[in-house]
C-alpha cells in the first residue's frame, strides 16, 4: 500500500472531486467544527440538516459561513436522520455524517431495508490508526460497535475493514484475529472463533484478505516477537488490520493508542452503502478532519 500515513489520505481527499456531506442533526458544536476544517480543505460541499437556528448560531460561534450551502431546517432529530439517509439513497449526498443524535435513530434509519442504506446486515466501527511505534497504518475493529460478535458478525467485520484497505490500494491485507494468547485453548472463546474464521479463510469463505489467528496483540505487530515463539505467519509482525474479539478489547485498544502512544486516528462506520462518520467530542480537531477524508475517499 503506497498511503502510509493519514496526512496522505487527506492530501488524496483535498485532490479528488469535493464530495457533499450529509449532517444529520447539524446543529452540534464539535461536528461543525470538523465540517468547517473539511469546507477550507474543499473535502466536502456540507448540506446541513437540522435545528436551522440553532445551526446557525452555533456556526456564528465558530466563525463558520455556512451561507451559500444547503439548509434542511428540521427540529426533530429522528426525522432529521431519516431525511439525511433520503439525501445519500437519491444521490444528493455522497456520505453522512452523525450530529447532535444518538446513535440508534442514526443506524435505524441507514438500516431500514426498504428506505436506507442496508449493504451488510453488520456495521462496525474502524480505525486507522498512525502511530510511531509501527512501520504502517494499522487497522483496528471493533471499537464501537458490536458488543460480543459472534461468527457471522466477525467475518461481516472483516469485509467491512478489507474494503478500507482495498479503496486505499492494498489488494489483501493482512488480519490478525486477536486474543490473549496465540494457541487454541477451548475456554477462551476469541481463540476458538480465530480458529473457524482461520478455516472458513482457507475455504475461501473469507475473501480479498489475508486472515490468521489466534494471535497475541504481540505476535500480531512484532516480527522479533512472533520469531521469540517461532510463529511462521504471513500475517504475524506486518498486520494491517487487528480483529478484537469483542468491544471490551476494542475499545481500550483503540483508546489506548490514542491517549498513550499519541497516535492518530480516522473512525468510521461501515457496512452500509456508503460510511459514516461518527466522531467522539474527545477526538482532536484533526482525528475529525482525518475521519471526513477517509470516508470522502471511500
Amino acid at each position: 500500500m503506497s498511503i502510509t500515513s493519514l496526512n496522505q489520505i487527506l492530501d488524496l481527499a483535498i485532490k479528488q472531486k469535493t464530495k457533499k456531506l450529509a449532517i444529520a442533526a447539524s446543529a452540534e458544536i464539535h461536528v461543525l467544527q470538523a465540517v468547517k476544517e473539511a469546507v477550507k480543505k474543499q473535502i466536502i460541499e456540507p448540506v446541513f440538516i437540522g435545528d436551522e437556528p440553532l445551526t446557525r448560531k452555533i456556526a456564528a460561534s465558530i466563525d463558520f459561513n455556512i451561507e451559500g450551502f444547503v439548509i434542511i431546517d428540521e427540529k426533530d432529530v429522528s426525522l432529521a436522520v431519516i431525511k439525511a439517509v433520503k439525501l445519500v439513497k437519491e444521490g444528493k449526498a455522497d456520505f453522512l455524517m452523525k450530529g447532535m443524535v444518538s446513535t440508534a435513530p442514526l443506524l435505524k434509519a441507514v438500516l431500514n431495508k426498504e428506505e436506507g442504506l442496508r449493504k451488510r446486515d453488520t456495521l462496525s466501527h474502524f480505525a486507522l490508526i498512525e502511530t510511531s511505534y509501527y512501520h504502517k497504518l494499522l487497522g483496528i475493529t471493533d471499537a464501537g460497535m458490536n458488543i460480543n460478535p459472534g461468527i457471522k458478525e466477525k467475518v461481516s467485520i472483516i469485509e467491512n475493514a478489507a474494503e478500507v484497505f482495498h479503496s486505499l490500494g492494498e489488494k489483501q491485507p493482512k488480519v490478525a484475529v486477536i486474543g490473549p494468547v496465540e494457541v487454541v485453548n477451548p475456554k477462551i472463546q476469541s481463540t476458538t472463533d480465530a480458529v473457524e474464521l482461520l478455516e472458513m479463510y482457507k475455504r475461501n469463505q473469507i475473501k480479498s484478505c489475508i486472515v490468521d489467528g489466534p494471535l497475541a496483540i504481540d505476535n500480531a505487530v512484532s516480527n522479533e516477537a512472533a520469531n521469540l515463539k517461532g510463529i511462521k505467519s504471513e500475517v504475524a509482525g506486518d498486520a494491517d488490520i487487528l480483529l478484537a474479539p469483542d468491544i471490551n478489547s476494542g475499545n481500550i485498544l483503540y483508546k489506548t493508542m490514542i491517549f498513550l502512544s499519541n497516535a492518530s486516528s480516522a473512525a468510521i462506520i461501515l457496512g452500509a452503502q456508503v460510511p459514516i462518520v461518527l466522531t467522539s467530542r474527545a477526538d482532536s480537531k484533526q482525528n475529525k478532519l482525518y475521519s471526513i477524508a477517509l470516508a470522502a475517499i471511500i
